[in-house]
């Protein structure tokens, strides 16, 4: 089953093809199936603070103290992060931080070494 594409002019989802043209019955508006790219999702790049991108693996910097949920524990700025794992998530970077253990960082706090 092949999946139509949305109407550009309303983002409607109910769009049908008759005759070589895409049509939508909300906004009535026609656009030719010739004029339809398709396009791959492209991936997304993690950066950190500064603006350098971040890869699994590298090294990064606590920027700011930051408070732990759930704990009276601070992870304190210059705190090194080794050997990060980018995830698709809320928070970008799973790590284990030493006296700490598994936890989770965005990506905006920290700088790459």
């Amino acid at each position: 089953m092949s999946t139509l594409p949305h109407c550009p002019k309303c983002n409607s989802g109910f769009t049908y093809e008759d005759a070589g043209v895409y049509i939508c019955p909300e906004c009535a508006h026609e656009w030719s199936t010739q004029s339809v790219v398709t396009t791959e999702p492209a991936e997304k790049v993690y950066r950190d603070s500064a603006g350098n991108v971040l890869q699994d693996g590298d090294t990064v910097t606590v920027i700011k103290d930051l408070k732990l949920k759930g704990s009276a524990g601070v992870v304190k700025m210059g705190t090194k992060v080794k050997n990060i794992r980018l995830v698709d998530s809320d928070h970008d970077i799973d790590c284990k931080i030493d006296g700490f253990g598994a936890m989770s960082l965005k990506s905006e706090f920290v700088r790459k070494v």
